[in-house]
């Protein structure tokens, strides 16, 4: 999925973390929320105007930043 235009980063808005679609809603929200247990279901019932596209941009965007990280030696 490319997350790029629904993933947004405004140095005024939640202290610049990345958040969903401008909303207040940070990536970090919505992946605790998926890492406590509850079900996109859940999420979107909880939180309206979130998408189930909204929650896979947010796991691409977790993906693609690890992804990006380096490797350190062991």
């Amino acid at each position: 999925m490319d997350y790029h235009d629904r993933i947004t980063i405004e140095p005024g808005k939640r202290g610049g973390k990345p958040c969903i679609r401008g909303l207040r809603i940070t990536v970090y929200d919505v992946l605790e929320y998926l890492a406590s247990g509850m079900t996109e279901q859940q999420i979107v019932a909880d939180f309206p105007d979130l998408t189930a596209d909204d929650i896979r941009a947010c796991l691409a965007f977790a993906a693609d930043r690890e992804r990006r990280l380096l490797s350190l030696p062991r």
